[in-house]
């Protein structure tokens, strides 16, 4: 426990699979609202990574800079439409792919948005679909810049 690399010095994707491993643990103990929440933000870790590879493949705008623009952006469904979608623009088969998951993004956003901003709780079976919707988004999006990327899921 004492080697784990503290949580700000991990990379999008590091955090995206501390993300999912807690994901499981809160499912496994039937917190349900509070899974789909983690869903929710490896979701968006996920659209962090893409949208700094983009800008690193782009420009040579400092971390500082961009971190600021992530901010900027303000959510998951802020990030694809104010950032992602408009640095994908002139690559069409990676902007199709990236506008289809919008969609999915929006299911997974308005399920975690019921959760944190109106109280509501979920239950098994519309959590278990967030995070199935989740952890296609986030290999359909990382497989874009990473092929090889596949969450892992921690054995009991």
């Amino acid at each position: 426990m004492a080697n784990k690399k503290p949580y700000e010095e991990r990379t999008d994707l590091e955090k995206v699979q501390s993300q999912w491993n807690k994901i499981h643990g809160l499912h496994s103990r039937e917190e349900w609202s509070a899974a789909v929440i983690r869903a929710a933000t490896a979701t968006e870790l996920a659209a962090n990574f893409a949208i700094r590879a983009e800008f690193a493949a782009r420009s040579t705008f400092e971390v500082a800079f961009v971190d600021k623009m992530l901010r900027w952006a303000n959510g998951l469904s802020g990030k694809l439409r104010n950032l992602l979608l408009p640095l994908t623009a002139a690559e069409p088969r990676k902007h199709e792919t990236i506008k289809a998951l919008s969609k999915r993004a929006e299911e997974i956003n308005d399920t975690r948005n019921a959760v944190a901003h109106q109280g509501e709780f979920c239950s098994v079976e519309e959590a278990q679909a967030v995070i199935e919707h989740a952890e296609a988004f986030i290999h359909d999006l990382v497989q874009i810049y990473e092929p090889d990327f596949k969450l892992k899921t921690r054995k009991k």
